[in-house]
């Protein structure tokens, strides 16, 4: 299933504008306008949205705006400048998103994003962290996701409706949008116009034949890529200095023994190169040109900066199931787009010595099945509180900072929050004697405790007088769990005296 990403800036040339002068920039109250030639025309290339609330638009002539506005200090446009920064940016996507990216000018990026959105927690995820990244630069940004570029493209800009546009929705969420947002030629919907066409549902309900015969090919084929029915090819856009292998095949392959071999002899290429200067890879892009201009694109990383053939070879093995050949693949390439220097680490100094286990291998195995998000090790954090006393860290992590005490255990599942139970104890210090539990009531056989644990004064007020009391116990089947009375059984400022289940042990 494709997914297409379109990241639309609708104020790209402002956003550059202010980024680049900083704090001498104009308040964003104040009407920004940049101006340009148009032949011999001097127009407004862009405004911000105060100076569209003055009745200002891209397009209009210089004399005109400096009528409507009095006083209006035009800035000069860089439509050269804002192109490079559009491809500059579009890198920056190939490294953080999807190994195909690409500017579209003057005003978004098209993103193929099939099969990559799980890498940041999924579509929803992927879209807001586009727009909260750009955000915290300074540049305006939405994002959506279609099965067609087309679509994406034309609910990001002319639409308000959800950021994610379902197979089978294509439809619903283009029909009554204005025929621009096929991305026609003015000239052409202004002529679609006089002929009494207004949205894309007009256009879509018409006869294809009558329509081509009067306006020609380009209405069928903006309609057809919108809704999915054709593919559009995106070029990716490439660093020069990404260390890159290729293989171009005189007879398209298909075969997955075939792009198996092929696979390992790119990797061969690379880790040549990668090899000559020096480098590791953290990241690898495969992709596969089919014969129909579509292209299969590969995303596998890594842990550490690694230049070991069999690895690399067997993380793009394992990937090899999702291409889809189609009627063949003419050329491959394999960009390492995240490379850092190799670190060379000595071995064991003496024969006494024990080499630390190398598992950086299965992790990048891990992290390319269930996604580098999913995959972590737990780190202690210095807090008596037990939910508060663990956080993610990285799984190759070298540990660091305090350890958890030892002095009383702790069990190996700790809930993400306490659950609530039922049971009768003796005040202050006794432990339960029974508890019910997701409806079901466990006699307990032994028990441990309490081990008392006060609250965090100096992060929360509400935790000055805060206690709980710990107790390890064990029930008639030999499972043991780990509950806390909240409150000293005393002071009812030091809590309500409830029972709760905190973890299990085993």
């Amino acid at each position: 299933m494709k997914r297409v990403v379109s990241l639309y800036l609708p104020n790209w040339p402002i956003d550059r504008l202010r980024r680049r002068l900083g704090d001498a920039a104009p308040p964003p109250e104040a009407p920004i306008v940049l101006v340009g030639r148009d032949r011999r025309r001097r127009i407004v290339t862009a405004c911000n949205p105060a100076a569209r609330a003055l009745g200002l638009r891209p397009s209009m002539a210089a004399t005109q705006a400096h009528a409507l506005v009095p006083g209006l200090a035009p800035f000069d446009a860089d439509l050269a400048g804002d192109d490079e920064a559009l491809d500059r940016l579009a890198l920056w996507a190939l490294k953080h998103y999807a190994p195909i990216c690409a500017a579209d000018a003057p005003d978004g990026l098209a993103i193929d994003a099939t099969g990559a959105a799980h890498l940041k927690g999924g579509e929803r995820g992927l879209l807001a962290d586009m727009e909260a990244r750009l955000a915290a630069v300074g540049v305006q940004a939405r994002a959506v996701i279609a099965p067609s570029y087309g679509a994406a493209h034309a609910v990001a800009r002319y639409a308000s409706a959800p950021a994610i546009v379902e197979d089978g929705e294509i439809g619903r969420s283009l029909a009554h949008l204005p025929l621009v947002a096929l991305r026609l030629a003015p000239d052409l919907v202004q002529a679609l116009g006089r002929m009494g066409f207004e949205t894309i549902l007009d256009l879509e309900r018409q006869p294809r034949a009558p329509l081509t015969l009067r306006f020609g090919p380009e209405v069928g084929r903006r309609l057809d890529q919108a809704f999915a029915r054709v593919f559009e090819p995106i070029i990716p856009v490439a660093a020069p200095e990404t260390p890159l292998a290729e293989r171009v095949f005189a007879e398209p392959i298909g075969a997955a023994e075939t792009l198996e071999r092929y696979a390992g002899q790119l990797v061969d290429d690379l880790c040549a190169r990668l090899e000559r200067d020096g480098l590791g890879a953290r990241r690898l892009d495969w992709l596969c040109h089919r014969v129909d201009n579509r292209i299969e694109a590969v995303r596998v990383g890594t842990a550490r900066p690694v230049r070991d053939r069999k690895r690399l070879t067997r993380l793009l093995r394992d990937k090899i199931e999702t291409i889809a050949p189609g009627f063949g693949i003419e050329r491959m390439t394999l960009t390492a787009s995240i490379a850092d220097p190799l670190d060379w680490r000595p071995g064991p100094s003496a024969l006494t010595d024990v080499a630390a286990p190398d598992i950086s291998g299965l992790v990048d195995v891990l992290a390319n099945r269930v996604g580098a998000q999913r995959l972590y090790r737990v780190a202690p954090v210095e807090s008596d509180v037990p939910e508060r006393s663990v956080a993610k860290a990285p799984p190759l992590a070298t540990p660091s900072g305090p350890d958890w005490s030892p002095d009383w255990p702790r069990p190996v599942r700790l809930f993400r929050s306490p659950e609530p139970v039922e049971t009768l104890a003796l005040l202050p210090d006794n432990p339960p004697t029974h508890f019910t539990w997701r409806g079901v009531r466990r006699r307990i056989r032994r028990a441990d405790g309490p081990e008392r644990i006060y609250g965090e004064w100096g992060r929360r007020d509400a935790e000055l007088w805060a206690v709980r009391d710990y107790f390890q116990v064990e029930d008639d089947a030999g499972e043991r769990f780990w509950l806390f009375r909240a409150g000293d059984g005393e002071d009812a400022r030091t809590g309500p005296q409830t029972w709760f289940i905190h973890g299990k042990f085993g």
